[in-house]
């Protein structure tokens, strides 16, 4: 395992931010075809974040990500993100920190409260109206027996 960023502190949003001390990464190799480059470096760059024992994060915004990031946190309570996008680690692991922030960022937004509607009289109408036309068309099929 590699240490943690060099940044000091990664911004989510206005207010919010994850120091650097708290992400670490880890490189492996990429996966997939390539040449002679792909079998000897570690590119493949892994940025992962302890949750449960994150000190930024207040139980609420733990609770909001534990849910809406639940596919990318496994049981021990750590978020894991991996990027393999690029042959440089460098980028790999720049990609990885924009990755994160634009995830927590997302998860952490206040969700839009759905507002019920109603249709419409014109659109509850032309629903009627093709009913009538698709029944007027079984009918002729039929012979006219009903």
């Amino acid at each position: 395992m590699q240490g943690p960023s060099s940044d000091p502190a990664i911004p989510i949003r206005p207010g919010l931010a994850i120091p650097a001390e708290e992400v670490w990464f880890t490189a492996s190799r990429s996966s997939g075809p390539g040449g002679q480059h792909v079998n000897v470096t570690e590119s493949r760059v892994t940025l992962w974040f302890d949750l449960e024992a994150s000190p930024s994060l207040d139980e609420s915004q733990k609770a909001t990500l534990r849910k809406r990031l639940a596919g990318r946190i496994g049981k021990d309570g750590k978020l894991r993100l991996s990027v393999q996008s690029d042959r440089s680690q460098h980028r790999n692991k720049a990609a990885a920190l924009e990755l994160f922030a634009a995830l927590l960022a997302a998860a952490l937004a206040p969700r839009k409260k759905r507002r019920p509607t109603k249709p419409t009289k014109a659109s509850q109408e032309r629903r009627l109206d093709a009913k009538r036309r698709r029944s007027a068309v079984k009918k002729e099929r039929a012979g006219g027996d009903y």
